[in-house]
């Protein structure tokens, strides 16, 4: 069994126990998630089935898209409603919706975002929620690095008392609940994440989800919701190879210009390719992930699936 199963994740279990569960649903050990997503959120989870787990890093890096409730007032540690509130509640003036508008000015564009604390980031070899749970035995909290992230788009659904929804359409790596904590701090209020959806992953939206509810309880529904292996990773460019090409890609051994299929869609000069692509045989079926390798000119196959 090989594939893709989108499954719309409920709140309440991590997403390795989503893993953990369609493991059993499905009747594979092969089973991986491609991009955490918390206990307390919902949304597009996509799982990579099979011989597709081999893919995961592509869907890891993939652009999301979420919807997210705000609560100013106050601050928590863990930037959400599960963790404990930090500081004085406020007490003074409540921001307008002008203000919110323009606080949110500076997360816009590519900017510099320090994950949370509580997060699954490494910091030293271990997670960071692990060093912070350990914090008051074993030293000082060691902070996790702040990373490059890009909001491609963010906005203000609406402003209800202390709630604000907003939506959020970002790069891989971009916490909600980091944008949740620093807007309370820019507006000089305080504030945390009480919800998040995640709306897309990549090309993955809601619309392939599958409730997990649903495929626990008709695992035959959850096997027909499966998307083929060849059908993965359809917003990559691709190229047909040629049966010698594709006998070559398949050992591993890098692409030639020569290895394309003749009049091929997608037979471009092999020396411009700055970015993963897919390697197809003359079937469509899906040979591998080629990447441009050390020599010019040169396609490495740094994925093989058959």
């Amino acid at each position: 069994m090989d594939g893709l199963l989108v499954v719309d994740k409920p709140a309440g279990p991590t997403s390795h126990d989503v893993v953990a569960r369609m493991r059993r649903v499905l009747g594979e050990r092969r089973v991986g998630h491609t991009g955490t997503l918390d206990p307390r959120a919902t949304g597009v989870l996509p799982l990579v089935v099979g011989r597709a787990t081999r893919l995961a890093r592509f869907l890891s890096a993939c652009d999301k898209a979420y919807e997210a409730e705000i609560r100013l007032g106050i601050a928590t540690d863990t930037y959400d409603a599960g963790g404990t509130p930090v500081g004085a509640r406020h007490d003074g003036r409540w921001p307008s919706d002008e203000d919110i508008e323009q606080a949110l000015k500076a997360f816009r564009g590519t900017l510099s975002q320090r994950p949370p604390v509580f997060s699954a980031k490494k910091v030293g070899g271990r997670r960071s929620y692990a060093a912070a749970r350990a914090g008051s035995r074993a030293g000082p909290d060691v902070l996790p690095a702040a990373t490059v992230v890009t909001v491609h788009r963010l906005d203000l659904l609406s402003v209800e008392a202390d709630r604000v929804r907003l939506r959020v359409e970002c790069s891989a790596g971009f916490y909600v609940r980091s944008l949740a904590h620093d807007l309370g701090e820019r507006l000089g209020v305080g504030a945390h994440l009480t919800a998040l959806r995640r709306t897309r992953s990549g090309d993955l939206s809601l619309e392939e989800a599958l409730p997990l509810a649903v495929a626990e309880r008709a695992p035959q529904t959850a096997r027909g919701a499966l998307i083929p292996i060849d059908g993965m990773l359809a917003g990559f460019s691709a190229i047909v190879l040629s049966e010698d090409g594709a006998r070559r890609a398949v050992h591993g051994l890098d692409v030639r210009p020569g290895d394309i299929a003749e009049g091929a869609v997608g037979a471009t000069a092999l020396d411009a390719v700055t970015s993963p692509l897919r390697l197809l045989d003359q079937m469509g079926h899906l040979l591998g992930i080629g990447e441009p390798g050390e020599t010019p000119g040169l396609l490495h196959p740094s994925i093989v699936l058959v």
